[in-house]
């Protein structure tokens, strides 16, 4: 294998509880895009070791999305359904027409899903460092051929994964490794503190992370000093949270408490979420909102618990054998 970064990541998504497992780390060092074979090996390598999950959608629990042992997006492949990646090569800083497919138990590309949070399918891609995070939404052609325009700024390891449900299936959530070829070296974690500026908005954080214990997270959003009180929803919902845990990337997708047009739910400034983080440690936290017609993420770095032993809690060469947004 000609690749010198193995990771692995957990994905938990949709959820408003996720359990995770100690990851794979990644190597620094040059990056090469490795064969169709091999590449199909290192998204498959993974050693299961967390309970089972449940997906949630706006406040209220869904469907349970795996009925085994093994948490979602561990895995390239589950329950008899398979992410392989059509594009073998993405160049650094590149636009690249990603493709893929979603096979069923009987082998064959998928081409009904049910909608959830107004698409049939997200997909999320993030750097092994956690420095840049997107989210998309592909296009599928009616043979189940998923594509989307997609650029990996730097050279380096990336995690896509996919949160889908198949008409008639359990949500799921799929996982799989990409390369960009090049040096590159993995950067700290960002030392954000509470409040995040982007284009002209300021997003503070309140709230703890408390391993075992639901925290409350509130997020509130103001532009030129002033509350915003108008954000739009994107997606059915006023605002999405992505958190990542440092290291393996054990991964949750939450909607925050209420929806719009309930009755209850204002919208803005305050976007409030539950979340409840398996163990101490860092994660990275991306809120999606919209305000005039453009959606903005803001982005955190939060720990949970006590200090993590390993500082600034990137990976490093033992492990193993930047916030740009889309949509």
């Amino acid at each position: 294998m000609n690749t010198a970064a193995k990771l692995g990541s957990y994905v938990l998504g949709l959820a408003v509880v996720f359990g995770g497992a100690l990851g794979v780390g990644n190597a620094v060092g040059p990056v090469e895009t490795p064969p169709a074979d091999d590449h199909a090996a290192m998204t498959a390598m993974a050693t299961p070791t967390a309970g089972p999950t449940a997906s949630a959608g706006h406040g209220e629990h869904a469907t349970q999305q795996a009925k085994d042992d093994t948490p979602g997006g561990l895995q390239v492949s589950e329950n008899g359904y398979t992410l392989t990646p059509l594009t073998e090569t993405i160049k650094p800083g590149e636009p690249t027409d990603f493709r893929f497919t979603v096979t069923g138990p009987d082998g064959k590309p998928v081409t009904d899903y049910e909608v959830e949070h107004d698409k049939k399918l997200h997909f999320i891609v993030v750097s092994r460092d956690l420095s840049t995070f997107q989210h998309l939404h592909p296009e599928m052609t009616s043979d189940g051929v998923w594509s989307v325009k997609l650029t990996l700024p730097d050279a380096g390891t990336y995690r896509a994964f996919a949160d889908f449900a198949p008409t008639g299936g359990s949500a799921l959530t799929l996982g799989t490794d990409l390369f960009a070829a090049g040096d590159y070296e993995l950067k700290a974690l960002p030392d954000t503190g509470r409040t995040a500026s982007v284009d002209g908005y300021e997003v503070t954080l309140d709230g703890e992370l408390t391993p075992g214990q639901a925290g409350k997270l509130t997020l509130k959003v103001s532009k030129d000093g002033k509350p915003v009180t108008d954000l739009q929803p994107y997606l059915g919902a006023y605002g999405h949270l992505v958190a990542l845990r440092a290291r393996d990337l054990a991964y949750l997708h939450v909607h925050p408490d209420g929806e719009p047009g309930d009755g209850k739910t204002k919208a803005g400034p305050e976007i409030v979420f539950y979340a409840e983080v398996p163990s101490t440690g860092d994660y990275r936290l991306f809120l999606d909102f919209q305000h005039d017609g453009e959606v903005r993420t803001a982005d955190f770095t939060l720990g949970a618990g006590a200090k993590p032993a390993i500082p600034n809690a990137t990976p490093t060469p033992a492990d193993s054998g930047h916030g740009d947004h889309s949509h």
